[in-house]
Parts: structure tokens; C-alpha cells; sequence
């Protein structure tokens, strides 16, 4: 690297040690969260623009897309997760059952692990019981998500047809 590389690294670390002096290190994360934030931005902006003057904007209804003169597919049937549909009963009864263990939880280790007041102990039970239910929510839908693809894959696999078995010479 050239010197002036190394010259502009010595400054940004000189930077960061006084920041992380000044704000303190839960400050200088939160300077670097919202840095992060921002070249994610910039980086996402700069992607998405070269995607889209890299696509062919021609929408001339009378195109074929088709230029070997065969025939475009029918359509395929929308599958399940395509079609909007209610979230049963797993994905509710496992974000309660979350909110209730995470509530528990919280505010168990809250009362017994701290010297929290009673009000303190309520509240943070009742963040944890959000956030778990939260992620007994997630849990739950991924697992639905998971059972509803391997469902439908195995049954296009039996819908599939068989290839015909080839018999040649010396076989039957």
C-alpha cells in the first residue's frame, strides 16, 4: 500500500481513539451502526442502479420472448405459499406459549439475579414476554414455512411421471 493509504489508516484510528474517549465505546458503536447504515445505503443504491440500466426496458407488448419459435410454457399453478392463506393455529399458539416463557423467564431472572423492585421485574417480564414471543412467532412460521415446501415438494414428486425404461440389447 502506498504511504498515503497508511497516512489516512493512522488518522481514522487516531479518530476512533478519540471518539471512543469522548462518547465512550457504547457511542462509538452506535457512530459505527449508523456509519454501517448509511455506506449499506449507498452501497444498496449504487446496485440497484446499475441493475436497473442493466436490464433490457424493452416492453413491446408485440415482442416474443421466444426467438427458436417454441412454444412458452402454460402457466403453473400458484402453490400454497404463493396464495395468501390464514396462519393456522401452530404459528399463534407457539408466539403465545413464546411470550409466556419469555415473560417468565425475564422476569424470574429480573427478581432473583438483580435488585430490581417489583415494578422493574414486571416490566422487563413483560419486554422479555414480547420479544419472545417474538421469536415464537419466527420459529413457528419457519417451521411452517419448511413443512408447507417439503409438503408440496414431495407431491409434485409424485405427480411427476415416470420415464419409460429403455430396453435394449440384452435387456428386458
Amino acid at each position: 500500500m502506498p504511504l498515503g493509504t497508511y497516512t489516512w489508516l493512522a488518522v481514522v484510528v487516531a479518530i476512533a481513539c478519540a471518539a471512543i474517549g469522548w462518547l465512550g465505546i457504547a457511542g462509538w458503536l452506535g457512530a459505527a451502526v449508523v456509519a454501517a447504515s448509511i455506506a449499506a445505503h449507498v452501497a444498496g443504491n449504487a446496485l440497484g442502479t446499475r441493475l436497473r440500466d442493466a436490464t433490457d426496458r424493452n416492453l413491446d407488448p408485440g415482442r416474443t420472448r421466444f426467438s427458436r419459435g417454441t412454444p412458452p410454457l402454460p402457466p403453473a399453478q400458484p402453490t400454497h405459499l404463493e396464495i395468501r392463506s390464514p396462519l393456522g393455529r401452530l404459528v399463534p399458539v407457539s408466539a403465545g406459549i413464546g411470550a409466556g416463557c419469555g415473560g417468565l423467564a425475564g422476569s424470574v431472572a429480573l427478581a432473583t439475579l438483580t435488585e430490581a423492585s417489583a415494578a422493574g421485574a414486571i416490566l422487563g417480564g413483560v419486554s422479555s414476554a414480547v420479544i419472545g414471543g417474538l421469536f415464537g412467532f419466527l420459529l413457528a412460521s419457519f417451521v411452517e414455512i419448511v413443512r408447507t415446501s417439503i409438503r408440496e415438494a414431495i407431491a409434485a414428486e409424485e405427480r411427476k411421471p415416470s420415464l419409460p425404461h429403455q430396453v435394449g440389447p440384452g435387456r428386458q
